[in-house]
Formats: structure tokens, C-alpha cells, sequence
């Protein structure tokens, strides 16, 4: 195997997955990006981290991003002598945006980039199915390697990710409190067995909403109400939750992203003009809360050229 010289650069969007009724299977990536770089050196690891959640991870191998990159040189067939990774950070940290999704895909694409010919050794596909590995489910890790809207799961054949439409004009504000919510504690408050009548209107609201961001956004308010998860995280949240209570009253079609606290709100696209709902979402910004208008991201992890 050959390393290449010099340092190599990406990119990966933040994901947000559920969408509400959509538990463990859709995905979306928006427009805000952690950028990485990495270089072999002749031994070592240097860890450099700015940005989000910077004074809260570790700078060795427990490093998220390093311990993806050494599965995906496990991978490829060999390790590099020495590492050195720096990460400017955007995408907040245990606030329901695929921070570690991020991560995990941002490191095996850098490792990949690092080796030469390794887009024939470990192409988009393996690197989607060991993502998913090392985070354990696909909904996050899909749209941050494809970009856009992805139906991902697992069946006999592995995993798998399907395209989904987004209409032009769908865009998203999420609303980011200023303390998270680990993804550990927000699962631990879901019940082992559900409603069968909660699971069908779920079901049912799941396959309305992939038409809803597809080219009816008329029918998002209805096509993103949850009757799973989001209702049993409320004790662990009660701020999103009643941030979502006052959105959806108001005809808003919000919604706890991922494990939460963030709350999405589809709106529309930042490049479709000032809009009456878009400024009606703003609105309702909880103080000390911070808000983005996002685009939805149709490119996923890049590579950027140096």
C-alpha cells in the first residue's frame, strides 16, 4: 500500500435523523460542515481540535475521527507509521445534529484519501457499511455520506441506502439549546414495546413524509407527527418538546432531530427568498438558544481540494 504526500482535506455535513416518525430510518444532511485534515507523518499522532465541543474530546486514539480512521486502514490493509489529524469543528455536540456520524464518516474518508487508489479498495458503498458498523445504526451515517434525504436500514442482504427526493423548496431551521442531551440517556427512555395502533399511524405518517419532502410540502405539518419516540424523551428535554408543542400550534412542522435537543423546523429553502414562515419560525427562538436557516445538502463527505 502507498500513502499519499502531503496533507488531504474533508468535509462532512451535519445530519439530522428520524424526521419524527421516521425512527432509525430517514436521514437528512444540512448545510453545516466540520472540515478535517489529515497527514501520514513517520510516527506519532497529533490530535488538533477547534471548534464544537472541542474542549470535551480527547486527543489520542479514544479521538472519534483517529479510532474510524484506524478501522478504515484496517480496512484498506495497513496503518501508517504516524498520524496527524486537525478538526475544525462546527456541527454541535450531543445536541441531535450527527456530530459522531460526522466523525466516523469524516475519519474513514480521510483515511481513505490518505491511501493511494483507496476509492478502488473501499468504495462509497463499504465505506457506508462500515460507517453504519461503527455507529451502530445507518440513519445519521447515510446522509452524511450520500448527502440529501436517505431511507437506510438493514435486512439479510447488510445495509442499505436509498435516495429520497427533497423539493427545491424545503429548507430547515433547527433551534440549538445551549446544553445537550446524550443519545444513551434519551434511548434509555423508550419503552421495549410500543402500540400497535402508535406503530401503524407511524408507519403511515413515514411513507407520507417521504411524498411530503418529495413535492408535497403542503402535507409536512401532518406527515412529520411522531407517535414513537419523541413523546417518552420529553422528560429529558421538556424545553424542546414544549418549543415543539408552541411551533406545531402554530401550523409549523417541527420536530425533536435525532436524539435531541435540537428542534428542526422545515421551512423554506434559504435560497428561495424572505418567506412569512420563515419569519413566523425565527419567532419562536427560546433565548440563549441558537438558530440556523439550512439548506438540505445534496453532496455528503468530499473531499476538498488542497
Amino acid at each position: 500500500m502507498t500513502f499519499v504526500d502531503g496533507p488531504v482535506r474533508v468535509s462532512v455535513p451535519a445530519t439530522s435523523a428520524n424526521l419524527g416518525p421516521g425512527f432509525d430510518t430517514l436521514g437528512l444532511a444540512l448545510d453545516l460542515r466540520d472540515e478535517l485534515e489529515a497527514e501520514v507523518l513517520p510516527e506519532g499522532l497529533v490530535v488538533e481540535v477547534s471548534g464544537a465541543g472541542a474542549d470535551g474530546v480527547p486527543r489520542d486514539e479514544r479521538h472519534l475521527v483517529v479510532s474510524s480512521m484506524r478501522a478504515a486502514f484496517d480496512a484498506l490493509g495497513a496503518q501508517p507509521p504516524g498520524l496527524r489529524l486537525s478538526c475544525t469543528n462546527v456541527v454541535p455536540h450531543a445536541r441531535g445534529l450527527g456530530s459522531s456520524s460526522a466523525a466516523i464518516v469524516g475519519g474513514l474518508a480521510l483515511a481513505r484519501a490518505l491511501v493511494a487508489g483507496g476509492t478502488l479498495l473501499l468504495d462509497d458503498q463499504a465505506l457506508f457499511a462500515l460507517a453504519a458498523d461503527l455507529e451502530g445504526h445507518p440513519d445519521n451515517v447515510a446522509p452524511a455520506c450520500f448527502g440529501g434525504f436517505t431511507i437506510s436500514g438493514r435486512d439479510e442482504d447488510g445495509w442499505y441506502s436509498v435516495p429520497g427526493d427533497v423539493d427545491p423548496r424545503v429548507g430547515a431551521v433547527v433551534f440549538v439549546p445551549p446544553t445537550g442531551v446524550r443519545t444513551a440517556v434519551a434511548r434509555g427512555l423508550l419503552p421495549a414495546r410500543v402500540d400497535h395502533a402508535a406503530a401503524a399511524a407511524n408507519a403511515g405518517n413515514t411513507a407520507l413524509l417521504v411524498r411530503a419532502l418529495g413535492g408535497r410540502p403542503d402535507q409536512l405539518l401532518r406527515a412529520t407527527r411522531d407517535h414513537l419516540h419523541q413523546e417518552f424523551r420529553r422528560p429529558a428535554m421538556p424545553e424542546s418538546l414544549a418549543l415543539i408543542d408552541r411551533l406545531r400550534a402554530d401550523g409549523v412542522p417541527a420536530l425533536v432531530s435525532g436524539a435531541g435537543p435540537t428542534v428542526l423546523a422545515f421551512t423554506s429553502a434559504p435560497d428561495a427568498g424572505s418567506a412569512p414562515d420563515l419569519h413566523k419560525v425565527l419567532a419562536h427562538c427560546p433565548p440563549g438558544w441558537v438558530r440556523h436557516h439550512l439548506a438540505v445538502d445534496g453532496a455528503g463527505v468530499r473531499v476538498e481540494a488542497g
